[in-house]
């Protein structure tokens, strides 16, 4: 089992008066902290003209995590790759893992949101094929001869051999067959067991169905995580957790907003936390992952087991307003107190 620490986003919180250099400043040195603790990755995420200033440039901020770390993967979880140009990507992606020691692991996805996409003159019905086609083109980039239909051979090649995994990020059966089909890498995004062990089961299937090894796709998964020492940990938890599912949904809301960032309503004491795409009466705690570290490492092996031996768990560490003390605390925690205990299994 791996271990990742994630997922940098560099928000803005409504009660954070830090200017965004202090929040990129930060965000590098998290990685940095991140790779002293012994994690195995560092996850970056993407949006584009949030007004709370969502990360928009994944490998510009990997570059420069890639100077100031010597060991640690560094992966987008996930790049929106029907936004990018494929030569384009291809290319930088190239130079990202030319600078990191080929240490970068390129996680695409889809998009979600259609006004993002109208905002580049992109059709939204796109972007499947847009990311086939991405996928398509920089394997070719990577590798020795031409790409197809464009006559030109991409240099410099990546430092790792036939280029960096590619993975896809996948919640519905469809999108996650076809990480099955096309993927290095399988990355879910925080489902309850019952629904991970379904997604598990199209995956498998569908190695199956293409005539791919079993073991040909790494099982990833990033799920909100908080390790604390106290009895407190879900109610220190529960309004940062909130306001990152909360803004998720504010996001469809946000197109060519100006003014002072939004919060949201105040959070009541019986207020149920759930993703704005889970099932009706599910809750916080259907996804996250919280307690002393013993709960925390209980909760993980049990998607390990559902997962399989190759799966590297990304522990969203990182809430956007919350007080970076306990966010540090609660980082550590789970480096000296989680991954000491599932490290091997």
């Amino acid at each position: 089992m791996k271990f990742g620490y994630g997922l940098i986003t560099c928000q803005r919180h409504p009660d954070d008066a830090r200017p965004d250099r202090e929040l990129y400043a930060e965000a590098i040195a998290l990685a940095e902290e991140a790779e002293r603790l012994g994690f195995d990755s560092v996850w970056t995420s993407e949006h584009h003209f949030g007004d709370d200033a969502y990360m928009p440039s994944l490998l510009v901020l990997m570059a420069a995590i890639a100077a100031r770390t010597a060991r640690v993967e560094i992966g987008s979880g996930v790049l929106l790759a029907p936004l990018y140009p494929p030569l384009r990507l291809a290319e930088d992606a190239a130079t990202v893992d030319l600078l990191s020691g080929g240490r970068l692991a390129l996680g695409l996805g889809l998009g979600w949101l259609p006004w993002q996409f109208d905002a580049f003159a992109i059709p939204f019905a796109e972007r499947v094929h847009r990311t086939i086609e991405a996928i398509r083109v920089c394997r070719q980039a990577w590798g020795p001869g031409l790409v197809e239909g464009t006559g030109v051979a991409v240099t410099p090649k990546p430092a790792r051999p036939g280029g960096p995994p590619i993975w896809l990020g996948a919640e519905a059966e469809p999108a996650v067959r076809r990480a099955a089909r096309l993927a290095d890498g399988w990355m879910a995004n925080a489902p309850d067991r019952d629904a991970f062990r379904e997604q598990v089961g199209w995956l498998r299937a569908e190695l199956g169905a293409a005539g791919r090894d079993p073991a040909a796709v790494e099982v990833a998964g990033h799920w909100p995580v908080f390790a604390w020492d106290g009895s407190d940990a879900f109610e220190r938890v529960r309004p940062h957790l909130r306001y990152m599912l909360w803004k998720y949904d504010d996001s469809e809301l946000a197109r060519g907003r100006l003014g002072p960032l939004s919060s949201p309503p105040p959070l009541l004491p019986d207020e149920p936390i759930s993703r704005p795409d889970a099932p009706p009466g599910s809750g916080a705690r259907a996804h996250l992952i919280c307690g002393r570290p013993d709960e925390v490492a209980m909760g993980i092996r049990e998607l390990a087991a559902i997962a399989g031996p190759r799966f590297h768990f990304v522990a969203r560490l990182y809430y956007p307003g919350m007080d970076r003390e306990v966010m540090r605390r609660s980082t550590r925690l789970f480096a000296e107190g989680v991954i000491p205990r599932l490290r091997g299994q």
